[in-house]
């Protein structure tokens, strides 16, 4: 029987060619022109689990885009791990920051360069190989199922609904995801909670179409300047958020697990350079890594409105508008937030314009007890691996569907990550370091052992 190292060595070439594969298809399931596509890497999906040993595999349609399943049941009375994991991707605007083509691989600097490349189609394939290797070698301890989803990025908002129809189907003991990031290359980390969100659409209108700005500025009340307006007024000098009972479920976190997270490696010095800012900002008395993990957030993900083209045009807008998220802690419910931003938006905006408020979708937070045994198998492959216990870690991100899993199918989510901070997932010139893939590959097997050895 060959070890990991040596099977990764001896197919590393394969492995990539595949990935590549997966990745060159532009599955951005935000924009309704690649469809398709969503339907090409589903089907590409259930040929790689096929090959990699599972004995069944199935595109399942839903009333969004398809849900690639496979399995693997050796015996049923064995414990069962379901992989998760999803296809679809972020869109890639702006183009013009890209060093290459966002949907055309390329290796430079030890690093697969791509839109997918970690988040999450590179995270995904790591679980694929550690099963080919496991069959290959004969070394499944367990059952295994894989679910492979294309709306991760918008949501997940029909994968709740598959899951209710199918959960005979999707029993298992676990489920388990590669969807999160580590702290550092040698400081592995498990994900322990989930911001939960809320995001919405909001429009702005002023007169009935675009006016002079010259004839009307001044006595017209220009929206985009209203929607400036109104959008700074929703949080205060001290950074907290000024929606009325937004704050009233936030379940606090103690001193001694704040006490804890401290104690986690972080350079704040090195986190600006990385990022290319000088300052850092957010809600006063909590730290940098405080505010990502534990504290609720409010962000304009995207502004238009008037005119932005080349040149100049003194033009005073009928419509302006933005695209508005909040990332959400423990005990507070997204539908509730959703409600409460929707009144206080409306109630601050001035008879001058009218406000539309569309809520586009949104999900509740998670958090892992750190004593399951899924947990502590996760924690020892890590440690096999790199030689330390991982330390626990709470996400700033958000992966909707993970508590919906907890709710719908009664099971619980271990989320072991590899991705690094510098990996740039949502953003222009994405990238997954190779010795992460390779190292997530190694690490999985050793996952299996450990909890069909504890169960």
């Amino acid at each position: 029987m060959k070890d990991i190292k040596n099977y990764i060595e001896e197919n590393k070439e394969r492995f990539l060619k595949e990935l590549f594969e997966l990745i060159r298809i532009p599955s951005i399931s935000s924009l309704a022109e690649h469809k398709q596509d969503m339907y090409c890497c589903a089907e590409l999906w259930k040929k790689l689990l096929l090959e990699a040993g599972a004995d069944r595999a199935e595109v399942f349609e839903t009333a969004g885009n398809p849900v690639a399943y496979a399995e693997k049941i050796i015996n049923p009375a064995l414990p069962t791990v379901l992989v998760y994991g999803h296809m679809d991707v972020m869109p890639v605007d702006p183009l013009k920051e890209w060093h290459s083509d966002p949907f055309q691989p390329v290796i430079r600097e030890k690093k697969i360069w791509a839109r997918g490349a970690d988040d999450d189609k590179g995270q995904g394939f790591m679980h694929a190989k550690a099963f080919e290797y496991m069959v290959s070698s004969g070394t499944l301890p367990c059952n295994v199922k894989f679910m492979i989803e294309g709306e991760e990025e918008i949501g997940s908002p029909n994968l709740p609904e598959f899951c209710r129809q199918h959960a005979d189907m999707l029993a298992a003991d676990v489920i388990l995801v590669s969807d999160t990031s580590m702290i550092a290359p040698d400081t592995p980390s498990i994900t322990t909670g989930l911001r939960g969100l809320a995001y919405w659409q909001v429009e702005v209108t002023g007169p009935h179409a675009d006016l002079h700005s010259g004839l009307f500025g001044g006595a017209v009340a220009n929206p985009i300047n209203t929607l400036c307006a109104m959008i700074a007024r929703m949080q205060d000098e001290r950074g907290r958020i000024t929606i009325p009972g937004f704050y009233d479920d936030v379940r606090e976190v103690s001193p001694v697990e704040r006490a804890r997270m401290a104690a986690a490696p972080f350079n704040e010095e090195e986190y600006k350079r990385s990022i290319g800012v000088r300052e850092l900002r957010g809600e006063i008395g909590y730290s940098a890594t405080e505010r990502v993990g534990i504290r609720p957030t409010f962000d304009v993900c995207g502004i238009w409105g008037g005119y932005s083209g080349e040149g100049a045009k003194t033009v005073l807008p009928s419509v302006a508008g933005a695209k508005i998220s909040c990332r959400l802690v423990p005990d507070q419910d997204h539908e509730k937030i959703a409600r409460l931003f929707q009144e206080h938006f409306a109630a601050i905006a001035p008879d001058s314009v009218t406000v539309k408020v569309e809520y586009l979708h949104g999900g509740p937070s998670y958090v892992c007890p750190i004593d399951l045994p899924a947990y502590k198998a996760a924690e020892r492959a890590y440690r096999d691996v790199y030689g330390i216990a991982p330390v626990p870690v709470r996400s700033g991100g958000s992966i909707p569907i993970i508590a919906a899993f907890e709710q719908i199918l009664g099971i619980k989510s271990i989320l072991m990550g590899f991705g690094l901070g510098s990996d740039a997932i949502h953003s222009p010139n994405e990238n997954f370091p190779l010795e992460q893939l390779f190292n997530g590959i190694t690490t999985i097997p050793l996952f299996y052992r450990h909890f069909a050895g504890e169960k």
